[in-house]
């Protein structure tokens, strides 16, 4: 059986979406699944952050990141589908051919949004390009300050717009940033952490919608 194929995708840059793809990747291999990992992204992040990985941890050490570009995505995903319980595709941060792409390749699309009102509006386009290709989507809210109103408002507009939104939130926390810079996850370097325990009800949450 095919594994499902997550795409991380979002127009407005800094929002988070190397982060999101990489933590929630590391959370779904800790709980045992088989994962890989492409990087559609220009920026090659995601790339940067798996060679980073082979000299801290061990080129044996998954998840594994194909780099390529957007054109090609379905031809390799045929073939890493079919290796992996799930994919997750680091998508550019425009709404152009390569993210469209990815997109149509989606069994889930997770749209990381910082919460301010400009993010919130931002998101509109990668909205729109999930709807028409047909393709599940779910916002997720990052890098969110503890005790803030502005976060509080834009989860109401959400609601307010019916848009699907995951209930786990990731916080702003230092301890994300630290565990990419050591080529890991945070579940792997600050196990006992709040942002462990954020990622980690993020993933079986984004698992559940998988079913």
């Amino acid at each position: 059986m095919a594994g499902k194929v997550i795409v991380i995708a979002q127009q407005k840059g800094g929002a988070g979406k190397t982060t999101l793809a990489i933590q929630l990747a590391v959370a779904w291999q800790q709980m045992g699944k088989q994962i890989a990992m492409i990087d559609v992204d220009p920026q090659g992040s995601l790339t940067a952050w798996r060679h980073l990985r082979d000299s801290s941890v061990g080129k044996e050490e998954g998840p594994g990141v194909d780099t390529l570009s957007g054109w090609r995505l379905g031809n390799r995903l045929s073939k890493t589908s079919s290796d992996a319980d799930i994919v997750v595709v680091d998508s550019p941060p425009h709404a152009e051919t390569d993210a469209k792409a990815a997109v149509r390749a989606a069994d889930l699309v997770l749209l990381p949004i910082q919460p301010t009102m400009l993010d919130l509006w931002a998101t509109t386009a990668t909205l729109a390009l999930a709807e028409a290709e047909n393709t599940k989507a779910l916002l997720v809210l990052n890098r969110v300050p503890p005790r803030s109103l502005t976060a509080n408002a834009v989860a109401t507009e959400i609601k307010r717009k019916k848009w699907p939104a995951a209930r786990a939130r990731l916080g702003n926390r230092q301890a994300f940033a630290a565990s990419i810079n050591e080529g890991k996850g945070v579940i792997e370097t600050a196990r006992s952490s709040m942002a462990s325990k954020e990622v980690e009800a993020l993933a079986r949450e984004v698992l559940r919608k998988l079913r």
